[in-house]
């Protein structure tokens, strides 16, 4: 499970869980929905249910420069509690409401006893589906890809 949040400062249990929630965030819901009968097998609590909003996305230019407000996107968020009482959370771009619930469900299992478990059956199985995603919307990128050249014209700019 490889992504690029390049967090070096963090623990390897913050490390970690950036990397479940990144792979829960960017899971397609019907991936997600696979795993619903065991995310919901035991009871819980929505702390904060599924609530649509918006946030502002921030840019700069070249990634270096000043930053400035590029826009507001869309945003889903929800809060749990599992009956192991650890507390999920998550933030979905868009409006899909079982998605920010079924999200924040897994990141409270995944802090609870068997994060291995959920690690192994669920996000490495979510990772490696997103990625096929990724690889084959390069590839077909790739396909319509075209390189800008420039010739010189005979002046000699080597002098």
């Amino acid at each position: 499970m490889q992504t690029n949040l390049n967090h070096t400062s963090a623990s390897p249990e913050i490390r970690a869980r950036q990397q479940w929630m990144y792979t829960l965030a960017h899971a397609e819901i019907a991936d997600l929905v696979f795993f619903e009968s065991q995310l919901k097998a035991s009871p819980y609590q929505l702390i904060r249910p599924p609530e649509t909003g918006m946030a502002l996305v921030r840019g700069r230019m070249g990634a270096t420069g000043a930053p400035f407000n590029l826009g507001e996107m869309t945003v889903t968020r929800c809060v749990v509690r599992n009956s192991e009482a650890c507390t999920g959370y998550s933030y979905i771009a868009g409006r899909d409401k079982k998605h920010a619930e079924l999200a924040a469900l897994a990141d409270a299992h995944l802090q609870g006893a068997e994060p291995q478990r959920w690690l192994s059956r669920m996000i490495e199985t979510l990772d490696a589906k997103r990625r096929s995603r990724q690889a084959k919307m390069e590839q077909q990128n790739a396909s319509t890809r075209v390189d800008f050249f420039t010739l010189l014209r005979g002046e000699d700019h080597a002098a």
